[in-house]
């Protein structure tokens, strides 16, 4: 994630201009009949900043200094008015030189100091060039040696931080793609390696893992119905896709069918494993449209679970993401879309 500059009281007119005009565009973004306005939160992991700059991105209490990247993306993904793009540009290159030169100003402000009877700048904290004031300090306190300093600082936090992605990559990574057992609760897991959920043959509704099953079953050729219960049927087709695989066929899937089961998903995959990952994405929080067809809003829902989940960011699913995506489902708190009413059953 980019470092993004902070909109705190800057910009002038042509940012509070500009705030205004990103506000109008999320709020008109659920306006046409059957759609609905993204959450800030998925809208965020799309850009590649945090929730709390966006918000501040979308205050018109205050002038923004929004990026232009992060301008022309909000007019992609809230699919705003096509002739205020350039308006919009506009006011993002006026609120940004105006934030320059205040910037400017203030630093040189700071850089000014008192000058002696001869005009002689002097140092902070000194009585002449040599000797500090009478019970002061005699820490040094030339602008190099603070310098000196600072770069030090930084240079051992970087090297910390450094250490710590390398211990990281060694120790949990290559975890990722073969934990075994199942965690069936969808919570995410912040420690430890990632699990395969086990789904198995019961009388309750499995609902979004549920329905991924069935689907990529019928990406294998599998007629079941995808309504997320496991029933029997889904229990044959299991176990009739694990002896054609050479595994134990016990119906279950687990840690090594889910691996056997899932497929590469990108542009031009089939409908069904197509539907399966927006099915994932969209209970996750990203909004994503389910229509089987792996359209670039999809690929770019995919890479901002990556990014959220620190995979390789390419786009596609492969193993690592379909294992992320099954893991990171929170339980149902509302019906599924095929449940309520005036939604097709996904098996129509």
């Amino acid at each position: 994630m980019g470092r993004e500059q902070d909109a705190e009281g800057l910009g002038g007119e042509a940012g509070r201009e500009l705030a205004r005009m990103l506000r109008r565009w999320w709020e008109e973004a659920g306006s046409p009949p059957g759609s609905a306005r993204p959450k800030q939160q998925a809208l965020a992991q799309k850009l590649g900043v945090d929730q709390t700059t966006l918000s501040r991105y979308l205050n018109v209490s205050r002038p923004s200094t929004v990026p232009l990247r992060v301008v022309e993306a909000l007019h992609v993904l809230l699919c705003a008015p096509a002739g205020e793009l350039e308006q919009a540009r506009e006011l993002c290159h006026t609120a940004l030189r105006e934030n320059a030169r205040r910037q400017t100003a203030g630093a040189k402000g700071q850089r000014s100091a008192p000058a002696d009877d001869a005009g002689v700048t002097k140092a902070p904290g000194r009585t002449n060039g040599n000797a500090p004031e009478s019970g002061g300090p005699r820490a040094p306190g030339r602008p190099g040696f603070r310098r000196l300093r600072l770069v030090l600082i930084t240079g051992a936090v970087a090297l910390a931080f450094a250490a710590g992605m390398v211990v990281q990559e060694r120790y949990v990574s290559p975890e990722r793609g073969s934990a075994a057992g199942a965690a069936g609760d969808g919570a995410p897991h912040g420690t430890g390696p990632l699990k395969w959920p086990v789904l198995y043959m019961a009388a309750e509704d499995y609902y979004t893992r549920g329905r991924v099953l069935q689907y990529l079953l019928r990406a294998h050729g599998f007629t079941v119905r995808t309504d997320g219960f496991f029933r029997q049927d889904t229990k044959d087709a299991v176990m009739e896709f694990q002896q054609r695989r050479r595994l134990s066929a016990d119906g279950k899937v687990g840690p090594k069918t889910w691996p056997e089961l899932v497929k590469e998903v990108r542009h031009g995959s089939g409908q069904f494993e197509v539907r399966a990952v927006q099915e994932l994405l969209d209970n996750a929080g990203h909004g994503t449209e389910v229509s089987g067809r792996f359209t670039s809003a999809t690929a770019e829902d995919v890479r901002a679970f990556q990014r959220s989940q620190r995979l390789p960011v390419t786009g596609k699913v492969d193993v690592d993401t379909w294992l992320a995506l099954l893991v990171n489902q929170p339980s149902p708190v509302k019906a599924p879309a095929y449940q309520r009413q005036g939604s097709p059953r996904p098996t129509a």
